[in-house]
């Protein structure tokens, strides 16, 4: 076996949709059979859908995806909490290896991010704005319309889809921490003291409460666990909700009687989906034909 034919592409398409429940349905539809998890938040007003397995499947996948959504989604009547550029907000390509799976070469990710960004551009006169070795999300999310041009597309807005941001990235954890018995100015404070090099947050308002929303950009190094220990030194954490799939590593470096409280489960990790899935649960290479 091949390393190339053992390498494993993730992809993880943030849709500006999460309250139609026939327009998420139809969605997931689209995504087909490489689609491992949807998760969907009203308040974010957000659906993330975590897709994986070979290159050609998941570029296949992913484009299928984005057709739905820029068809289906107006980014001019929707509101929400989570920043975005466009209905098909962000498409993150990670390159994944092994079993328990970690990160790959980037430059995989890459070839897959910019092809799939030339092709948007093109087929969906869709506005493609890069990330990764470049640039980080964060920087892209400031610059875009302003200092940064589209790196593919036409060079304004689609009239009802806006912009995506395409990028290449390792493995990422999406967590978010809901706050007991605190405000908005709480949320915002705990986000700015706990954020570091390996921790993006922000403090966000919902509804009903409050929440420090968290990438851990680096979950071998700073995982769950960190993040979690990190906000509730400085506020009282109601519970953890994992957004999408964590990878087994991920989860086996956090001790097993936090699982529960750290929103954690061995049935949302990336090899446990593959495997049901029938993508051989992280050991790639070894599906049948």
């Amino acid at each position: 076996m091949t390393d190339r034919e053992r390498r494993l592409l993730e992809c993880v398409v943030n849709v500006s949709e999460g309250r139609d429940e026939k327009v998420i349905s139809t969605l997931t539809a689209s995504a087909g059979g490489n689609l491992l998890d949807v998760h969907s938040d009203p308040d974010h007003h957000r659906s993330v859908f975590t897709l994986a397995g070979s290159a050609d499947e998941v570029q296949h996948a992913a484009r299928s995806l984005a057709l739905s959504a820029v068809s289906s989604v107006d980014i001019r009547r929707h509101s929400g909490v989570h920043p975005r550029i466009g209905a098909l907000d962000v498409v993150p390509f990670v390159s994944l290896v092994g079993g328990p799976l970690r990160d790959g070469p980037l430059a995989f990710a890459i070839e897959a991010r910019d092809g799939f960004a030339r092709w948007a551009g093109r087929d969906l006169n869709l506005p493609c704005f890069l990330y990764g070795p470049e640039r980080g999300l964060p920087e892209l999310r400031k610059a875009a319309w302003s200092t940064l041009e589209p790196d593919t597309g036409p060079s304004s807005p689609h009239v009802s889809a806006g912009a995506a941001a395409v990028g290449a990235r390792p493995a990422l954890v999406a967590y978010n921490l809901w706050l007991a018995e605190s405000g908005l100015d709480d949320a915002r404070r705990v986000a700015a003291a706990v954020r570091g090099p390996y921790l993006r947050t922000l403090g966000l308002a919902t509804a009903t409460a409050v929440q420090v929303s968290c990438n851990l950009i680096a979950p071998w190094k700073v995982g769950p666990g960190d993040a979690f220990d990190a906000v509730a030194s400085r506020a009282c954490v109601d519970r953890a909700e994992l957004v999408g799939l964590v990878p087994l590593a991920v989860l086996d470096a956090e001790p097993k009687h936090r699982w529960e409280e750290l929103g954690l489960s061995p049935s949302a990790t990336i090899e446990a989906r593959l495997e049901g899935a029938g993508l051989g649960g992280g050991r790639f290479g070894d599906r049948d034909p």
